[in-house]
């Protein structure tokens, strides 16, 4: 049997996975390379000029102006050589890296788009942002510098210890030596933290601290309200002291084996000079040798810059290969399974037969046995107390999640055997929580329909009740909300989702408290809008508000992941059971107000 090809591993599988080429990435590398040989030029032209000048002055000969007119153009030519073909290899290795970068971005975010939601419900947001945006980012900084430094520093050593070790093989060893003792007291460090797992520490609490701060931001109002500070967000005040810990403890372990890394490499010329010294004094009136030796008293010491950066890059490569592995996380999750044949749907009921559902194998059972039928141009509404399952039921229908067990069909179809983007086709949203995007009030109406002409969403919006405060905006249509733009009210966005829907005129519609933050002026725009978009279309309605939905063909009562009735309004009230009993204290809580001293209920 023909062994299977194995899969490439990280930064390699991410330049794959980004379809970037790597020719632009080999030129880089090979400019750079070329410009650090032409840096070497300048130190050879001056290792020159003083074996000139130093033999005029021992031997009593003519300075050979000439030459030294030559060794400087030949230092300078080299000197500008170097700096132009690092610049056209760095400009490469960026336009590389930034391309790589977004692909990879984007190949994430589209992955992410697949998963189902259990993904995301199970890995914070600020997760996910940490790993698509600074551990990427690093990516980006491994690939534009670090890669093409590491080949060109690898390159001079090369050529530097080679010129060294044919000029005088003791004073190379001289050299060579220090050099070596100081990467061994940095690399047992770095191996010591590799094991104890320091850099998958690093990058959980980084991980931590993101998603506690997004909840600290969004948490802001109460904390000034009740005048408390950073302290009292508890999570994010620990995951801080927590990594200021974590890190302090690092720092302890590193710092010892990056000092003597240091000392050893930035004191190479100490080991030179006596060892030259020694052999000097051998044969004082060897002038070669004394050229050779102020050839190393210069070379030397200018193999520590291409030292010290190889220490970074090993570090940051122990970085980089973390971060590329959460990247490769992602893109490894299993995305929902796509229908291999193209089924859709002519009719647009909506049935659950005998559906069970739990988010995790083994945990709690949110939906057991559940069925009903949501009629094409009828309203179905769930009620049921807070954590009941109605908007699970609701976010099965679109597969935010698949069933354990039993089946959903639209039209007679079963969901899973329809592409998830046909599905999405057949349906729209108005959730309580109204997310829009940080772009104009018209890009975020049209993202219901992206081929819409202007009079088409305007129409919408008309329908939606808020064509008029969309008018009185500083630019209309073309106002931006959110970050940079102005903020609109719970009411205000929630008739923006309304005309989204609208403008989509999609068959099934699912509306999750749509009229939540409607205030008392507002809510009789609202239930127009609402009537507008529900028109001749299967609806699901989640409503906490009883009066909302009397009017409904269907209502089921959901209690414990169960429909524990079902029926219209009348008959559920003539039931006298739950639901009536939900109705009668729904109308006395919208009786009850409050006076000083006592309460009253009005009658």
């Amino acid at each position: 049997m023909k062994q299977k090809e194995k899969r490439k591993q990280g930064m390699a599988r991410l330049i794959e996975l980004s379809g970037e080429k790597n020719t632009a990435l080999i030129s880089s590398i090979v400019l750079s390379v070329i410009g650090t040989l032409c840096q070497l030029i300048p130190f050879w032209s001056v290792y020159r000029v003083m074996a000139e000048l130093l033999k005029h002055t021992v031997t009593g000969e003519a300075i050979n102006t000439e030459l030294l007119i030559r060794l400087a153009v030949y230092g300078l030519a080299g000197l500008l050589a170097g700096y132009l073909a690092t610049y056209l290899g760095g400009m490469k290795a960026h336009t590389f890296a930034y391309c790589v970068i977004c692909g990879v971005r984007l190949k994430a975010a589209e992955h992410i788009g697949k998963l189902p939601m259990g993904y995301v419900s199970n890995n914070s947001v600020g997760k996910i942002k940490q790993i698509l945006d600074a551990d990427v980012e690093q990516i980006e900084g491994f690939l534009a510098h670090q890669l093409p430094d590491l080949v060109s520093t690898v390159v001079m050593l090369m050529a530097m210890f080679i010129v060294m070790f044919t000029e005088n093989v003791w004073l190379a060893l001289a050299c060579l030596i220090p050099l070596a003792v100081g990467f061994v007291c940095q690399f047992t460090v770095m191996i010591k933290i590799m094991k104890s797992g320091g850099v998958q520490q690093n990058f959980d609490a980084l991980e931590k601290i993101s998603s506690s701060s997004i909840q600290y931001v969004k948490g802001m109002p109460s904390i000034k309200i009740f005048g408390q500070t950073v302290r009292s967000f508890r999570q994010f005040y620990d995951d801080i002291i927590s990594y200021r810990d974590f890190t302090t403890k690092m720092t302890e372990v590193i710092r010892p084996g990056f000092v003597r890394f240091r000392m050893f490499v930035l004191s190479v010329a100490t080991f030179i000079v006596p060892i030259g010294l020694l052999l000097f004094l051998k044969n004082p009136q060897d002038l070669s040798f004394v050229i050779t030796y102020l050839f190393f008293l210069i070379l030397a010491p200018a193999a520590a810059t291409p030292v010290l950066k190889l220490r970074g890059f090993s570090e940051n490569m122990n970085i980089i290969t973390e971060g590329v592995k959460r990247v490769e996380a992602i893109l490894n999750e299993a995305p929902l399974q796509e229908a291999a044949e193209c089924k859709i749907p002519e009719k647009h009921d909506v049935a659950f037969s005998n559906v069970r559902f739990s988010y995790d194998e083994n945990g709690k059972t949110i939906l057991d046995g559940v069925s009903f039928t949501a009629q094409q141009g009828e309203i179905t509404a769930l009620v049921g107390a807070s954590g009941a399952g109605k908007s699970t039921i609701a976010e099965l229908i679109p597969r935010f999640w698949d069933v354990t067990d039993g089946s959903i069909k639209i039209g007679g179809i079963d969901i899973r055997e329809i592409r998830q983007a046909d599905l999405m086709e057949q349906m729209s949203f108005v959730f309580q929580e109204s997310y829009l995007l940080s772009d104009t009030i018209y890009n975020n109406i049209v993202l219901g329909k992206p081929d819409a002409t202007k009079e088409q969403v305007e129409k919408a919006a008309m329908a939606a009740q808020c064509h008029d405060f969309i008018r009185s905006l500083p630019e209309g249509y073309q106002t931006k909300i959110g970050d940079g733009g102005v903020h609109l009210s719970g009411g205000e966005m929630q008739r923006v989702s309304i005309a989204r829907a609208i403008l989509k005129n999609a068959p099934i519609l699912i509306l999750d408290e749509a009229s939540a933050y409607a205030d008392a002026e507002n809510e009789h725009e609202m239930q127009l809008a609402l009537t507008e978009l529900i028109k001749h279309k299967t609806v699901i309605m989640i409503a906490h508000r009883l009066t909302t939905i009397c009017n409904a063909n269907q209502i089921l009562v959901v209690e414990d992941g169960k429909i524990a009735e079902a029926g219209t309004h009348e008959q559920l009230m003539r039931k006298n059971k739950r639901y009536a009993a939900m109705w009668k204290a729904g109308m006395e809580s919208a009786n009850w107000r409050m006076e000083q001293g006592k309460e009253v209920s009005v009658q």
